[in-house]
């Protein structure tokens, strides 16, 4: 979230505050889900077959259900096929951790998230209208190309990241698209700084909240409804790293990842990031659009039991991302020749406004940790990549854990804490299986 031509509207399944679980659930990728085994690519043969010249047994009265679907190959112009499919309507694809080890996630590696139809590619981009009005001083309608006169442009790599990431880690299940870690990338993302557009509209000292607004229709098709209108308080709307962006790592941003023009705004769930942006409304309250509000893009106050009835005067909405790190090679299941006594790593990780504080791996289910080494960010939201090589005693099975703790001093947990119905907020550490010999 790079090609130009993008086809027609894609059928679209409401925002995931709303939206119930897919018909045909897609199972959790994450290995150990069965046999240890069975995340390293062993195969199951088929059930029994009729003995030859056994008769038939009679027809069940009624079919068998169909077996779930495993995992589905994202095929779309211009992504990788190695993205999986979380949900077909809206179109949501997520990318397997060991696609996101390049230091900027290319356009063809990263993840998807809609909300209602994908519109019509913009026949003249820089024509595209947006409006800054509410309560502001100065009421401004610009088009995309006097935006980019206007104002300064930017570019900075910074980490976008979908507010469910790690939902399918919590149990019981939670409602939604069932993230793993695959719902993040880190682009380099060009525009204006909207604390600067903000700034030439005069926000008024009643100013509280923005209200974000795109040109996604709803699923419905009903013009009368929004597929999803989220905003942010002032205080983190001005924020310099936000921006008003209409490329993608140095290409037109493309229309599935929001173009022409979109927001961006790092460190927050990515539902804040408004893509087709066509209207910034400046609200003197909390806004209360489409996916605002109750349970929708929050997490409990004080915890509740897993499972149980919400009381949503128990929820806060949910703001900086948690802390979170990934190993991106080896892949999970990958097999090393034997002898293999050492082995090189490869990871990101990131942590909401926060910074990065540490990076610890483990080769002993927790038992002891060691830190590895980790690259300096471009700026500010950008991701963390870190390397490191452990050692290891002999062939056999081996699980390969990595933890991060933020600049709090906050770890990642060992499971997915602080359950809620939504499923927002789960960062448990991240684990891969490797099998040496």
């Amino acid at each position: 979230m790079a090609d130009n031509s993008q086809p027609s509207a894609v059928p679209t399944q409401a925002s995931d505050p709303a939206a119930p679980a897919p018909a045909t659930p897609i199972p959790r990728r994450r290995f150990l889900q069965g046999a240890s085994l069975g995340a390293l690519g062993v195969a199951v043969a088929g059930g029994p077959t009729l003995a030859q010249g056994t008769p038939p047994a009679p027809p069940a009265p009624t079919p068998a259900p169909a077996a779930p679907k495993g995992p589905q190959a994202l095929d779309y112009p211009g992504k990788d096929k190695g993205l999986i499919v979380l949900g077909e309507r809206p179109l949501v694809a997520e990318t397997p951790e060991h696609l996101l080890d390049d230091d900027t996630t290319p356009i063809g590696k990263f993840f998807i998230r809609n909300n209602g139809q994908v519109p019509e590619p913009a026949k003249d981009p820089d024509a595209w209208m947006i409006v800054i009005d509410g309560e502001v001083e100065k009421k401004l309608e610009l088009t995309l190309g006097e935006l980019k006169q206007r104002f300064k442009a930017r570019t900075y790599r910074m980490v976008l990241e979908c507010g469910g990431n790690g939902r399918s880690f919590f149990q019981p299940q939670a409602r939604g698209n069932q993230w793993t870690n695959g719902g993040a990338g880190c682009a380099e993302w060009t525009g204006v700084p909207l604390a600067d557009v903000l700034k030439a509209a005069g926000l008024k000292p009643s100013a509280v909240f923005t209200a974000n607004f795109g040109a996604d229709p709803h699923l419905s098709g009903d013009p009368t409804k929004q597929a999803l209108s989220r905003g942010v308080p002032i205080r983190k709307a001005l924020e310099p790293h936000n921006l008003i962006a209409w490329a993608m790592n140095g290409e037109p941003l493309p229309t599935i990842h929001g173009g022409p023009v979109r927001l961006v705004i790092p460190g927050w769930p990515g539902s804040v990031s408004q893509k087709w942006l066509t209207r910034i409304w400046i609200r003197d309250r909390v806004h209360d659009g489409q996916g605002m509000g109750g349970t929708s893009y929050a997490v409990a106050i004080n915890p509740m039991i897993p499972g149980g009835k919400a009381d949503e005067k128990n929820f806060r909405t949910l703001e900086s991302m948690p802390v979170r790190s990934i190993i991106t090679s080896p892949a999970n299941g990958a097999k090393l020749p034997a002898g293999t006594r050492s082995v090189k790593l490869r990871g990101a990780a990131w942590a909401g406004d926060l910074a990065v504080k540490r990076v610890d791996v483990s080769t002993d289910f927790g038992a002891t940790w060691r830190p590895v080494k980790m690259a300096k960010p471009k700026n500010r939201y950008d991701w963390v990549r870190w390397t490191g090589e452990v050692s290891l005693p002999s062939d056999g099975y081996y699980e390969l854990w990595v933890r991060a703790t933020d600049s709090r001093g906050v770890m990642q947990p060992h499971v997915a804490g602080n359950w809620n119905p939504q499923g927002y907020g789960a960062n448990p550490l991240h684990r891969v299986a490797i099998l040496v010999g």
